[in-house]
């Protein structure tokens, strides 16, 4: 029997499945409900011949994937923003994206995605919701500073603001009121107060519910050893990494940290720049937040820091020191040795 390959362009409410042959041949493509009874019936048929099925990495690829997976299914996770489309099309939809997905397996060309162990998944979403809060209040501290700023010409530090967010409910709006002539700019900075202070409570919760679930694992705890990695960003590292093996080299590991600059050069000129956002979000924000921590406590790499800073902006230098961080991570990891700065940052 000819090998089968099977591509799912799946929909928040439908998905469209393309089964094409060893030669590449359409012998199907259906449009389907997400019903998962529908989708395993109409796959049943085909399930020994199939040599695997391609999804796309969507918002909502778990239920399906998983569900696949425990079915005996050989899943595929494509990853999105390194797809090409086929340029001859003159027309594409559903079903030739469901076609072409089938077809990059078939061809091996596929670019894959990493499937995420299902039993810790949960926990590394949760580390992100983490960081989602940790950005809103960030976003409600720069808030306030900006309005005692622009009104009283003065900005209080970070760590004032978030005093008195924790004394929130000692704070009465009179005492804000006291502070501002309109009582619709202390109505605003109350409000930033209060949503500031739900954050911070949510981010002490969040926190001590993942360090009862998870511990590092002894690889990852060598992190700590690095300055400015804490237990809470080592776990982060830890659960976006998944196995540190999936990376060939140093240097891939940096470039899914999205430490490394994406440009197009030809002829020592550059032509363009390439997809910078691919790779993971959530390690790129780890690695920022560890280089700011770890210039304030090393000073080998706040000397490191200072050089780069005289030549270029403050940015790109911090995204340096990110970027030999991610390297120093790879090769603690894959070695199982503790980190010399002299070596990441001679």
């Amino acid at each position: 029997m000819m090998k089968l390959y099977g591509g799912i362009d799946l929909h928040s409410n439908n998905c469209v499945i393309a089964i094409v042959n060893g030669n590449g041949e359409k012998l199907l493509t259906k449009r389907l409900d997400n019903d998962l009874t529908v989708i395993q019936s109409f796959l049943k048929p085909y399930k020994n011949d199939l040599t695997g099925l391609v999804v796309e990495s969507t918002f909502n690829w778990y239920w399906l994937v998983d569900a696949l997976m425990e079915d005996g299914f050989q899943m595929h996770l494509a990853n999105p923003s390194a797809i090409q489309q086929y340029s001859g099309l003159k027309h594409a939809d559903d079903k030739t994206d469901a076609r072409w997905l089938a077809e990059m397996l078939r061809l091996d060309v596929l670019p894959e995605g990493y499937i995420y162990p299902k039993e810790m998944r949960s926990v590394r979403d949760l580390m992100r919701k983490r960081m989602d809060i940790v950005q809103q209040s960030t976003k409600n501290l720069l808030s306030i500073q900006s309005c005692y700023m622009r009104h009283l010409g003065y900005k209080p530090s970070s760590n004032k603001i978030k005093q008195m967010a924790q004394c929130f409910e000692e704070t009465n709006i009179d005492d804000i009121n006291q502070t501002f002539s309109s009582a619709h700019t202390s109505t605003a900075v109350y409000s930033n107060l209060a949503l500031l202070r739900c954050a911070q409570q949510q981010i002490k919760h969040i926190e001590s519910q993942v360090l009862k679930q998870v511990s590092l694992s002894p690889e990852f705890r060598l992190l700590t050893s690095i300055d400015g990695i804490g237990k809470v960003l080592a776990l982060t590292i830890m659960l976006e990494t998944g196995t540190i093996e999936r990376f060939a080299s140093a240097g891939n590991f940096a470039s899914y940290c999205r430490c490394v600059n994406g440009s197009r050069t030809s002829n020592g000129k550059k032509k363009g720049s390439t997809n910078i956002k691919n790779g993971n979000r959530y390690l790129a924000w780890a690695f920022i937040e560890a280089a700011n921590f770890a210039m304030r406590y090393n000073p080998a790499i706040k000397k490191y820091y200072q050089r780069k800073l005289a030549r270029t902006n403050r940015n790109i230098a911090l995204k340096t020191v990110a970027h030999k961080l991610a390297r120093a991570c790879y090769h603690v990891l894959k070695s199982n040795v503790a980190f010399e700065d002299n070596k990441a940052f001679s």
